[in-house]
């Protein structure tokens, strides 16, 4: 009989606390403590995360390992967000989780959060089905949005990425020109969906065929807000779906643009998504659209699993464990990360 196989991470990228416990590729536990602090800031103030971070991490890590019913005794591995995120965060899940692997005299596993967004699709849970390789993975969060080519599990490719903007700052900074508070992302999704998406029509960004560019769609929608809310004051509150509408069309064809040209020049048809913005209801509809117009298989994870959450990291932790795949004591946290590394 094998042994089963307990892994304990921590996620501390950005402004959630998080820790998970996976027995082998299944969750037993997903805590995330968020940060309320930043709404009033319209955005994650960095020294302010890392000191929420020193606050939560002890509670968060206890609550994971009771609600996994499990003891500390009883772990194989502490994974850890290593990066890229926000350094003075990445600094606090750093530290706790070599302090506690030296503790516990076990192995330490860092883990590229850009890499556990992909293989979150790999955690065992009903109804979900997994991707098999080669895949292509649409990588979409408030700091990244590339395409990314996956031939195994630690085996990846960039095909394509944003020259400027990601794709979550578009959307969080069209809710601030609204005057949405933060995050705003969601709100214009939850907005879009009362709305006509060809109310208004924004020009889409001339680059490359796998690239993406989204700081030119932000002016431009900023440049449109001025000149009616000029002509109109109440022009936001009198047209605010259709405004939102019109953005999220937008930029969802631009995204769906771009995966048809990655499935044509790879031949690829199984697509997935990963990241905080993969939790949309547009892009979800979009894609499931595609499997009955193009014939494509696409994989889209569970909500819990899209923004950042320490499941994900366990997964990958879990994966690196079976390879042997360890980390030394003295591994470094790195706030500048690619998928690749």
């Amino acid at each position: 009989m094998k042994k089963e196989v307990y892994i304990l991470a921590i996620e501390s990228s950005c402004d959630d606390t998080s820790a998970a416990v996976l027995k082998n590729d299944e969750v037993l536990s997903n805590v995330i403590a968020n940060q309320e602090v930043h709404s009033k800031y319209g955005g994650v103030v960095p020294e302010l995360a890392s000191r929420a971070h020193q606050q939560n991490i002890v509670p968060v890590v206890q609550q994971a390992i009771e609600r996994a019913g499990i003891t500390k005794e009883q772990l194989s591995a502490i994974a850890f967000t290593r990066g890229p995120g926000l350094m003075g965060s990445l600094l606090v899940g750093t530290s706790f989780a070599k302090s506690l692997a030296l503790g516990l005299n076990i192995p330490l596993i860092d883990v590229n959060h850009m890499q556990a967004h992909i293989l979150a699709h790999f955690i065992k849970e009903e109804g979900c089905k997994i991707p098999p390789f080669p895949f292509i993975c649409l990588t979409i969060s408030g700091g990244h949005t590339q395409i990314v080519k996956i031939t195994n599990h630690f085996e990846m490719e960039i095909l394509g990425e944003t020259i400027d903007d990601a794709v979550g700052e578009a959307y969080d900074k069209s809710a601030k020109i609204l005057g949405l508070p933060y995050p705003g992302g969601p709100l214009v999704d939850k907005y879009a969906q009362q709305g006509n998406p060809k109310a208004y029509q924004f020009t889409q960004p001339k680059v490359g065929d796998l690239e993406f560019s989204f700081s030119g769609l932000k002016t431009q929608i900023l440049y449109f807000i001025q000149k009616n809310v000029k002509e109109n004051p109440n022009f936001i509150e009198e047209n605010l779906y259709d405004i939102c509408a019109s953005i999220q069309y937008t930029i969802v064809e631009i995204l769906m643009k771009k995966i048809k040209n990655a499935v044509k020049q790879t031949g690829i048809k199984d697509i997935a998504i990963a990241g905080g913005v993969s939790a949309n209801s547009e892009i979800r509809k979009r894609l499931n659209e595609a499997d009955k117009h193009w014939g494509w298989n696409t994989y889209i994870p569970k909500f819990q699993y899209t923004t950042d959450n320490a499941a994900m990291i366990a997964i990958a932790g879990y994966l690196k464990f079976l390879n042997n795949d360890y980390a030394d004591i003295s591994v470094a946290a790195k706030a500048r990360l690619k998928v690749t590394e």
